[in-house]
C-alpha cells in the first residue's frame, strides 16, 4: 500500500469511527490526593492552628472535544483545577467539611465546563480522642440541578 492509499484509508477510518467515538464518549477527569494546609474545623483551635486536608475531585465533562483535538483548551485543565481548589479552600474557614465541600463543588461548577462535580475532603489526622485513620465527607453536585 502506498502513502496515498494509506492516507485515504486513515481518513475513511477517522470519518467512520472518529466522529462516532467523540459523540458517544463520556469523559471523566479525576484528581486524587490534593493535599492543602487549611483552617477548617468545629473547634476554634482547629480553625486557628489549621491542619492538612486531602481533596479528591471528579468531573463529568460529557463528550470532550480534547479526545479528538488533543488540546488542553478543549477540556478541564486539572492544573488550574488544583490551583482553584486551593484558593477556594483557603479563602475562609468552615466549621464543617460538608459546607467546605459544597462551596468547592459550587465554585468548580461555576468556573469550569462540567456537567457534574464530585468533591471529597479527608482529614488524615482528625482531632478525635479515639484512634481513627481519617474522616471524610463527599458531595456531588450537578450543573443541571442548579
Amino acid at each position: 500500500m502506498d502513502a496515498d492509499e494509506e492516507h485515504e484509508e486513515n481518513e475513511e477510518f477517522d470519518e467512520e469511527f472518529g466522529e462516532r467515538s467523540s459523540e458517544l464518549a463520556a469523559t471523566s477527569i479525576e484528581i486524587t490526593g490534593l493535599s492543602l494546609y487549611t483552617h477548617h474545623g468545629v473547634s476554634d483551635a482547629e480553625q486557628e492552628i489549621g491542619q492538612r486536608l486531602v481533596f479528591d475531585l471528579r468531573f463529568d465533562v460529557g463528550a470532550c472535544d480534547a479526545t479528538v483535538t488533543d488540546r488542553v483548551e478543549d477540556t478541564v485543565d486539572y492544573g488550574r483545577v488544583c490551583e482553584f481548589v486551593s484558593l477556594v479552600a483557603q479563602r475562609r474557614s468552615y466549621r464543617t467539611l460538608e459546607a467546605l465541600c459544597t462551596e468547592v463543588a459550587n465554585q468548580l461548577l461555576d468556573e469550569f465546563d462540567a456537567r457534574e462535580v464530585w468533591v471529597k475532603a479527608t482529614k488524615p489526622e482528625p482531632p478525635i480522642a479515639l484512634a481513627v485513620e481519617s474522616v471524610s465527607v463527599e458531595v456531588w453536585h450537578s450543573a443541571a440541578g442548579r
